[in-house]
């Protein structure tokens, strides 16, 4: 009898300790949920260097031109969409969207869709190749051009990309494509377009899908890690890239029935409860 009943108490304190342990680990700090982790106060970091944005077949551009003649500039410019540039990319993931049409209006600019042969038809000044030319670059060449025909002195070109964006999906709160209004675009502050991550968005396994030559590469950063992060070659993102965040475990498990009960805290004290319950009945009745 004295064997059974230490028997008894001996698995009455496994099963409270096994509460008290279920009970800590519940409590525990996860480590992957803060970002740059790896960096201290005044720590300097290189990052890699940016590539601006070149032009290629499909490319959607607005040009505009400016002279001190205002009727020299009209000959240059075809009004066809209303003018959003300078606008940041929306938070709410519409960044994408349609841009009116507004006819002859003061404020609209011109749209060239760059030819699969890299070219496109500029007014006066016939077809113009800017394939693999930067922003900078097309505008310089376009100015040389009107300034080597003698067409205007000195003009103003602005050269702005009308259908570059990227696209955020996954475990972000606010899913969505933004545009890209600039060259120099992080995925930092691509994430925070998106609303940040969830508390189930994995940081250390964060891809991002890229066209390079005909095909679709995929990179993966870790955002806890500051230092590899900015060494990156997707910490300045291009055209199209997709910034995919994939769900921690636990939400993984979630999709399916009953997918975290075996894992999760509750589940374990609710056990060592039960175990705790049927020791203690027994125990009492082999005590009467």
């Amino acid at each position: 009898m004295r064997k059974i009943r230490r028997l008894i108490g001996g698995i009455i304190i496994l099963g409270s300790a096994a509460i008290l342990a279920a009970i800590l680990t519940g409590c525990s700090v996860p480590k992957d949920v803060a970002y740059f982790q790896d960096i201290e106060a005044a720590t300097i970091l290189e990052d890699v260097k940016n590539v601006p944005f070149t032009v290629k077949a499909g490319d959607k551009l607005s040009i505009l031109v400016k002279t001190k003649d205002p009727e020299i500039s009209n000959l240059f410019n075809l009004p066809v969409y209303s003018n959003r540039i300078g606008q940041g990319g929306s938070s709410s993931g519409s960044g994408a969207q349609l841009r009116a049409y507004t006819g002859g209006s003061a404020e609209s600019v011109s749209g060239y869709t760059v030819s699969p042969d890299g070219t496109i038809d500029f007014p006066v000044l016939g077809k113009l190749n800017i394939a693999g030319m930067t922003r900078s670059e097309v505008a310089g060449f376009i100015k040389g051009e009107i300034m080597g025909r003698q067409l205007a002195k000195d003009p103003v070109v602005t050269v702005e990309f009308l259908n570059t964006g990227i696209s955020v999906i996954g475990e972000v709160r606010q899913p969505g494509r933004f545009d890209m209004n600039r060259d120099d675009l992080t995925i930092l502050e691509a994430i925070s377009l998106a609303g940040d991550l969830t508390i189930s968005g994995q940081r250390q396994n964060v891809k991002v899908l890229r066209k390079e030559n005909g095909r679709v590469k995929t990179y993966t950063v870790d955002l806890t890690d500051a230092k590899s992060l900015v060494k990156s070659p997707v910490f300045y993102l291009q055209q199209d890239d997709v910034i995919y965040v994939e769900p921690n475990n636990m939400q993984k498990r979630n999709t399916t029935v009953n997918g975290n009960n075996a894992l999760s805290v509750g589940f374990w004290i609710s056990v060592a409860s039960l175990l705790t319950s049927v020791v203690t009945t027994i125990a009492v009745f082999i005590g009467k």
